[in-house]
């Protein structure tokens, strides 16, 4: 029996899925959040949409059905690395024109950078443990 296909690992992909899905749910509130209170504080359109980020890779879930698990694995995994990215340049941005006046902003903006890194590393081990074996679709 392949390493992938034991029922311990079968059992952390079961756990990272769900931590990982908790946690995707609980980062897509606290963006929605925090785009309202930055759209706000800088006066922007309120339509804006984080649909379309430049710099973060579209989902193409368009085509998600004719991709394996891992190939939609390794797509979330560049675009949620490049959205840490574009976070963390924000966050440093926020830091140097704002300084200490908005510092629930600041705030916010860095647990969502924790929450996103946090996500990159689950999508990781789940590309690891995906690389070892086929793994169950979920």
């Amino acid at each position: 029996m392949a390493a992938a296909d034991s029922p311990s690992a079968a059992l952390r992909q079961h756990d990272l899925c769900s931590r990982g899905i908790r946690l995707a749910g609980k980062m897509r509130s606290d963006v929605v959040d925090l785009l309202d209170t930055y759209v706000e504080r800088q006066g922007l359109d309120a339509s804006a949409s984080v649909a379309a980020v430049e710099g973060v890779p579209a989902a193409a879930v368009e085509r998600w059905n004719e991709q394996t698990g891992t190939q939609r694995l390794m797509e979330n995994l560049a675009a949620y690395r490049a959205f840490r990215v574009l976070l963390a340049q924000m966050l440093e941005e926020h830091r140097e024109q704002l300084g200490e006046a908005d510092a629930a902003l600041g705030r916010a903006l860095a647990s969502v950078l924790l929450q996103v890194s946090a996500f990159v590393y689950h999508l990781e081990e789940l590309l690891r443990l995906a690389r070892r074996g086929h793994p169950r679709e979920e």
